[in-house]
């Protein structure tokens, strides 16, 4: 967006609001009240009020959580107030605003439910797309028409403090260290390797993606950065109802299907979604480069060929049956599945004064994932009061990630090597049991839990050799070993949160206790660990009129290593580079402080800050030896770490039909760690923007365009590479509510793009350059079909595991 497109935004946003306020000098009156819905007598959230005035619409508002509206500063005069939402009937009030009565009070207005669609009133006011809460922003993926023809990944873009870099790697304010819900709880599927799900999961199928900044004490305490909470779409109501949504991707990507389906019979109900998808690209192009220095100098140049196809299945049913109006049983079932193929070709050439060494490799490497997850709860509510709920949860966790990895070696120069095969059989089971507690007062809401997690990761790797002699493979026993490492964690917390008119603060307190068993059992060898955690978290909200309030959020996070950083296993899969896990491993603390201000009224506004620090951090670091040539990569508690970050997101109504969205963060990084001994240092800005804009035509066409653009990564050792996004779509409604039909275009204009990372030691300097393919081509359908009632009841609490650090994933992007 250039320099007179901004100016222009803005002159436009300074006469609007110039005019409001004219207009509202000049007003003496005031209107409010609350909606509720007739039948449950709840209040009722997005329900639209139209002010009208000889018959025009002069005004419109949205109701809030608790139902209430206010329309400030209103002329004297007749008028009419309605009330309308899709789903109920409309409910007209008239009122005249004079000297004498210059304020109206229309009290609860009442909704019923509508068997037929609304023909009396035409409001147009749109759902808001982003909504910001004390300690969370919120996008809604179904208010967002591009959901019908994107993936999940790709919307992750769009929502606010969320990005993607080169290769695919979702960031949160910058970071990749955050943990990911789903419905609030953590689940196995995405610990691995969240893109890969996501890229095979249909935005259709998301209801809403929540970003919590300050998450609150009932959550555990992982996640430096933050909690990804992915809300899917079950519209969990009476009856039946569902979606199905089929898309294809090409040259790169391939076909997908996901659903939910829906149904309520009397006091039991059903909700399930699954789907699956396949990801694969034409062959691409890599280099890895690096020069030594020191008494024995080399440069190493490794370039390649690679191609890989991915395949994700994840599923969940989740069953409901209310007992009486006290008691509630729900039970969810989560399978998963899928697997990472990729083929290298690869050229090898090592040059030092003293020798030449020189081969060509074929690698061949498999990544599967599967598992399953399953919970229970047992809900109890009190007649005196049915918000004060008693909930009793267990959970288990079961999931195996076998690793295969064949390399083969031909035209040989100075290279003895024997081709050989690695296998790594991971495994992990977790059982957790927990109790929560809610007694709500009229204004204060009192939260109190304990839980208590097992965890038990297992690791059994093996590098077989070939013999020459034979023709077979061996096993080397020094390079093959068993590794268990067991964690359980004790947890208990309390939080309260304090309502008024203006304000809402919520405060509560977490303790942990970890205890840490690691067991070699190839070399007899253990590594033992216990610590103890206070965990305070804190968060305000001041509202004010137009619809804007003011966010402020301190909490401590922990992160505790996982099985992939702990792992002892040593990936050979590129010969020369070496990665592994450490056993030895602490846990790490962050201290988060977040100021926000947001604002809906025409369009919505987001602006935040944020400042973090954290010491003895776990560091990706990189070591060369100069003897055997190998740079050997692993974790390491030796980090110092401090981030000043700030985001601004705007979502702007340009005319009824036309929408512009924009997004963006900016951060600066100060980095240190003792590397071998010596004090490294690192410090830089780094940011992301993203701009997004949609136009619907008549007969339900629309059309979309947006670009993203992300700069380098600042590392301990080095930086990683910058880039760009572009994409165009369009879809038509063919049956209104019913069938979608969307196709797209992702950079258009660009093949390839390019994900590089350079590191730096004291003795070498290696770059990768990864090409990725860029340009591709989609297409969806998207079906609703069913008829809803009534809603399903619903655990108000459950089992929410967020307190493992995710591993990197190893697979192809």
């Amino acid at each position: 967006m250039n320099y007179l497109q901004r100016s222009g935004i803005l002159l436009f946003i300074l006469f609007t609001t110039s005019s409001l306020i004219s207009f509202a000098q000049q007003s003496p009156g005031t209107v409010s009240g609350t909606v509720v819905d007739s039948a449950s007598k709840k209040a009722v959230e997005f329900i639209t009020l139209a002010l009208k005035k000889e018959g025009l619409v002069i005004k419109t508002s949205v109701t809030g959580e608790n139902g209430g509206f206010k329309f400030d500063k209103i002329p004297a005069g007749k008028y009419s107030l309605t009330a309308i939402a899709v789903g109920y009937n409309a409910k007209v009030l008239p009122f005249e605003i004079s000297a004498e009565k210059a304020s109206f009070n229309a009290g609860q207005i009442s909704l019923a439910a509508q068997l037929n669609n609304l023909q009396e009133v035409s409001v147009s006011v749109t759902k808001p797309i982003i909504k910001q809460e004390v300690d969370r922003i919120s996008y809604d993926i179904q208010a967002d028409p591009e959901s019908k023809v994107m993936t999940a990944l790709d919307m992750m873009r769009k929502v606010p403090l969320l990005s993607l870099d080169a290769d695919d790697n979702i960031k949160l304010k910058g970071s990749g260290n955050y943990k990911i819900l789903i419905n609030g709880k953590p689940s196995s599927m995405v610990a691995r390797s969240p893109k890969d799900v996501l890229r095979s999961m249909p935005a259709s199928s998301i209801q809403k993606i929540e970003v919590i900044t300050t998450p609150p004490a009932k959550y555990d305490s992982e996640g430096l950065s933050g909690i990804i909470n992915i809300i899917t779409n079950k519209k969990i109501d009476n009856g039946y109802n569902g979606s199905l949504n089929l898309r294809h991707q090409f040259p790169v990507g391939g076909p997908g299907l996901g659903g939910f389906v829906t149904v309520k019979q009397g006091k039991f109900g059903m909700t399930a979604y699954g789907g699956t998808g396949f990801y694969s690209a034409p062959a691409t192009e890599i280099i890895n480069s690096r020069t030594t220095t020191g008494t024995n100098p080399s440069d190493l140049l490794n370039i390649g060929t690679r191609k890989f196809n991915n395949n994700y299945r994840y599923g969940g049913a989740e069953l409901s049956f209310e007992i009486d109006t006290l008691n509630l049983i729900t039970a969810e079932l989560n399978p998963y599945g899928g697997y990472n193929k990729s083929t290298n070709n690869q050229v090898f050439r090592l040059t030092s004064p003293a020798q030449v060494t020189a081969y060509d490799l074929l690698s061949n490497n498999r990544f599967d994932w599967g598992g399953l997850d399953m919970s229970l709860n047992y809900q109890l509510g009190f007649k005196n009061n049915k918000e004060r709920l008693l909930t009793f949860s267990y959970k288990y966790s079961n999931g195996n990630n076998p690793q295969k990895n064949d390399l083969t070696f031909i035209n040989r120069q100075n290279f003895s090597d024997p081709n050989y095969i690695q296998e790594n059989e991971s495994r992990s089971k977790e059982q957790t049991i927990q109790l929560d507690y809610i007694h709500p007062f009229k204004k204060l809401n009192i939260e109190a839990g304990i839980k208590g997690i097992l965890r038990d990761n297992d690791s059994n790797f093996e590098y077989r050799r070939l013999m020459e002699n034979t023709g077979d493979y061996q096993v080397d026993p020094a390079r093959t070993n068993i590794f268990n490492n067991n964690q359980d964690v004790i947890g208990a917390y309390n939080s309260y949160a304090y309502n008024l008119t203006n304000w809402g603060f919520k405060a509560g307190v977490r303790v942990e206790e970890t205890f840490v068993n690691a067991d070699f059992i190839s070399n007899s060898s253990t590594v033992n660990t216990d610590y103890f955690n206070i965990i305070p978290s804190f968060s305000v909200n001041r509202k004010f009129k137009n619809q804007s309030n003011l966010n402020f959020g301190f909490t401590q996070r922990i992160e505790r290593p996982g099985i992939d950083n702990l792992n002892p296993f040593v990936d050979r899969s590129i010969p020369n580079f070496e990665s592994t896990g450490n056993p030895e491993l602490k846990a790490v603390l962050s201290n988060n402080f977040e100021l926000t201000y947001s604002r809906f009224k025409t369009g919505a506004i987001n602006i935040g800050l944020g400042y973090n620090f954290a010491n003895n951090t776990i560091q990706n670091i990189s070591i060369y030896n100069d003897v055997d040539k190998i740079t050997r990569s692993t974790f390491a508690n030796v980090g110092k770490n401090k981030n000043l970050t700030t985001n601004v997101n705007i979502n702007y109504p340009l005319t009824k039909k036309w929408n512009l969205s924009l997004s963006g963060n900016a951060g600066y990084v100060w980095l240190e760690g003792a590397i071998n001994g010596l004090l490294t240092q690192n410090e830089g800005l780094s940011g992301s923007v993203y701009v997004n804009t949609g136009y619907k035509f008549e007969k339900e066409w629309r059309a979309n365009a947006s670009f993203n653009y992300s700069s380098a990564d600042v590392l301990l050792q080095g930086r990683s590479g910058q880039y760009s996004y572009m994409s165009f779509s369009g879809s038509k409604e063919v049956i209104k509510d019913k069938l979608t039909i969307s196709a797209g275009v992702n950079n258009p204009f660009m093949k390839y793009r390019y994900y590089e990372t350079l590191t730096e030691g004291p003795n070498f300097t290696q770059r990768y350059r990864g090409q990725n393919y860029n340009r591709s081509f989609n297409a969806s359908l998207n079906w609703k079909f069913g008829k809803l009632k009534d809603s399903i009841k619903k655990n108000q609490r459950s089992i929410s595991n967020d307190d493992v650090k995710a591993g990197s994933s190893k697979s192809g992007s």
